[in-house]
């Protein structure tokens, strides 16, 4: 089987100007091994703590607390498949320190 770029895959094509460099290779990794949905829930991981440093940022606790718990689903989701998330869980654990010290 030929090896998936963004030329030939819808969610690495949408993603590819929009994530970081780390981000896209794990996406292109979970791809490759015909995990799309696994990359889904990288991607929706990603969002999640990018919306939660946004919630830290205007002072929304409450609301931070909340979307850190869904991103953190999402990642022990893909880390329990044998997936290195080390990345995600490194963005995890800069934001969850800046909620508990609120």
């Amino acid at each position: 089987m030929a090896r998936k770029s963004s030329r030939n895959t819808d969610i690495l094509t949408d993603t590819k100007n929009t994530t970081s460099p780390k981000i896209y290779s794990m996406l292109v990794e979970l791809v490759n091994a015909d995990r799309e949905d696994l990359a889904e829930d990288v991607l929706k991981a990603d969002y999640l703590l990018e919306y939660t440093s946004s919630c830290i940022k205007d002072k929304d606790y409450r609301e931070a607390k909340h979307t850190i718990v869904m991103a953190k689903e999402r990642i022990d989701k893909v880390e329990k498949l044998g997936f290195d998330v080390e990345y995600l869980m490194y963005l995890y654990d800069g934001i969850k320190a800046k909620i508990k010290n609120k």
